[in-house]
């Protein structure tokens, strides 16, 4: 199957902005070059995700935790900046979510699955296996690609946090982080629940 070039433009004359657009537009996309393409931050969260691993392993959290942060905001960033500059390619909408999964889903199977529950754990990277199936599936049906809805979006916003804490906790040694972590997780999954149906599971 031939892949589409990185760069392909799609259609963007009727690209909908959300306010989280408008205001990234007006504060950190102005920071970021005109040579920079979204797809170049799809990227570098996917080069990025093994170096999290890494020091994650060694259990340097204070690198850990601004790297993982900064990687997450690579992917508020780039769905933003191919937007508002209407740069948006099919490639960057079948990276995108690939991307995001990679980065997520190690995380969880390294570090959460040790932290918290390997079942818990084990949850969380099915559902995003079978959101990935579905999209795979469609796709071979030559069914419509679905993008990210609105449920993918607060699903990954909610790992991130949930994530993100429980990494603070280890760091801080603060407990109190971790039942707020599995809230958090624990939401997202109902929220990714609701993206695969969505899909047409």
């Amino acid at each position: 199957m031939r892949l589409p070039a990185m760069n392909t433009l799609m259609t963007n004359e009727n690209v909908r902005l959300f306010t989280h657009d408008k205001i990234l537009a007006k504060t950190l996309l102005k920071l970021i070059p005109k040579e920079v393409y979204p797809n170049h931050l799809t990227i570098l969260r996917v080069f990025l995700t093994p170096v999290i691993l890494y020091f994650l392993w060694f259990e340097h959290w204070s690198i850990v935790v601004p790297l993982f942060l900064f990687t997450a905001l690579t992917d508020l960033l780039d769905g933003s900046l191919a937007r508002t500059r209407k740069q948006i390619t099919l490639w960057g909408t079948v990276a995108d979510p690939v991307a995001d999964k990679l980065f997520i889903g190690s995380v969880v199977i390294l570090f959460v699955a040790r932290e918290i529950n390997p079942y818990f754990a084990a949850v969380i990277v099915v559902v995003e296996v079978a959101i990935a199936t579905t999209a795979l599936v469609r796709k071979a049906r030559h069914q419509p690609f679905i993008s990210a809805n609105w449920y993918g979006k607060i699903k990954m916003l909610f790992q991130v946090i949930g994530v993100a804490a429980l990494l603070i906790a280890r760091w801080s040694g603060v407990d109190m982080f971790v039942p707020f972590s599995i809230g958090t997780l624990s939401i997202a999954i109902v929220f990714a629940l609701m993206s695969l149906y969505t899909y047409g599971l």
